[in-house]
């Protein structure tokens, strides 16, 4: 097996319990190897920190496996992983539609596996992990079964971006025999059509069940407006809940669509109703319309990806927070999230301060939460795991 050795004074990521290498923390590389292979990892003196799989053409150039110098990383290893990955979800979330596998906190870096119903979809990331990624379902096949759960059919998602910078190509279409790629599920007692080929990332952001659930209690013969609702869900939530009336808002015409037949399936086409259109550009109107809600959602995409836009989105999360705390009555809620990594839980609360004084208003916090236990925060490793901050407050007039 070839060796990684660091730098002198690097490393200090690995050593607090982070999962990357990147290439300039890199002293040299003793050994023969193929990108995607595994190698040692050792510090500049020689001491051993583990193992993982390397790749050259990503600044990310190792992604750590395990911590033990003399682990064998092979099938056995594999089925530890994800046995305990299953085991995990079994004791802390609603396993009917959840994500099984969330890449380097289940210690499993550069890979995603959600469950939908008995569908799986996969993205794979990394050079070294796409390897792994046969093992991997059938291994996870073979413990689900062991609790009864038959998977009829898989679907890969790895058309993201970012494997052309891991050179590899973009994928995406059926592992195994094709089926219909359009799937029922339920969550907190609401019924979805899942999307798994079209949809957004893996066709349906799992991330937000509980926080979903959340906003349930709210809602019961409230006037509830629900902001990139993409295909729905929080405008559902308030509606299974008994809200008197729902407006969903998205740019996408895709989502809308599909947020109208999700109402139709759960029977609420009556009191939820969807509109196509930019919520930057709705919430001015509906403010001089004199419109006014007993609970605004704001649930946006990412606005940054990046640290080199993140004034920009700072913009945009005051923005459309200032926007929806305008159109909340007296004493209504407001519930509004990110879920962008660069958009840190520090920053992010001073931007919701700031959008508070702008409009006078005053919030009393009724909760704080992040995404569901399916995907797991794993501290120490700032890359990935902790990204989803949701916050419902009571919103109040100055008096």
């Amino acid at each position: 097996m070839a060796a990684v050795i660091l730098k002198k004074g690097e490393g200090r990521t690995i050593k607090a319990g982070g999962a990357w290498i990147y290439d300039n923390e890199i002293d040299k590389i003793e050994g023969d190897f193929e990108n995607g292979d595994m190698v040692a990892v050792t510090d500049f003196d020689g001491y051993p920190m583990g193992q993982g799989f390397i790749n050259t053409n990503s600044k990310i150039t190792v992604r750590m496996m395990t911590r033990k110098k003399d682990m064998v990383v092979d099938d056995a290893f594999i089925e530890m992983r994800v046995r305990n990955a299953w085991e995990y979800r079994k004791s802390t979330v609603d396993t009917s539609s959840c994500r099984l596998i969330f890449g380097e906190a289940d210690f499993l870096p550069g890979i995603v596996i959600d469950k939908f119903s008995d569908v799986l979809v996969v993205e794979s990331l990394a050079l070294g992990i796409d390897r792994w990624k046969p093992v991997i379902l059938d291994k996870l096949k073979m413990v689900l079964a062991e609790d009864g759960i038959t998977i009829r059919g898989i679907y890969e998602r790895s058309d993201a971006k970012v494997r052309l910078q891991e050179g590899m190509e973009r994928f995406k279409g059926f592992i195994g025999e094709p089926f219909d790629t359009k799937i029922e599920i339920v969550e907190n007692g609401v019924r979805y059509m899942v999307d798994v080929q079209d949809g957004q990332k893996t066709g349906f952001f799992l991330d937000q069940k509980y926080n979903r659930l959340a906003i349930q209690r709210l809602c019961k013969g409230k006037k509830v407006l629900d902001c990139f609702t993409h295909t729905g869900s929080f405008a559902l939530n308030a509606g299974i809940a008994g809200a008197a009336s729902v407006l969903g808002v998205d740019a996408s015409e895709l989502g809308v669509a599909q947020a109208k037949e999700n109402a139709a399936l759960n029977g609420l086409s009556d009191r939820v109703t969807f509109q196509c259109a930019d919520v930057f550009d709705l919430l001015p109107e509906l403010e001089q319309k004199s419109e006014q809600f007993d609970v605004v959602i704001l649930d946006p995409p990412a606005f940054t990806k990046s640290r080199n836009s993140i004034k920009n989105a700072v913009k945009g999360y005051r923005e459309i927070n200032l926007r929806g705390m305008k159109l909340v009555k007296d004493g209504g809620y407001l519930a509004t999230c990110s879920c962008s990594h660069f958009m840190d839980p520090e920053l992010f609360t001073k931007t919701i301060r700031e959008a508070a004084a702008g409009v006078h208003k005053r919030l009393r916090q009724v909760e704080y939460r992040t995404q569901a236990a399916d995907h797991p925060i794993l501290w120490s490793y700032d890359q990935s795991s902790y990204y989803l901050k949701f916050y419902i407050f009571q919103v109040c007039d100055e008096k």
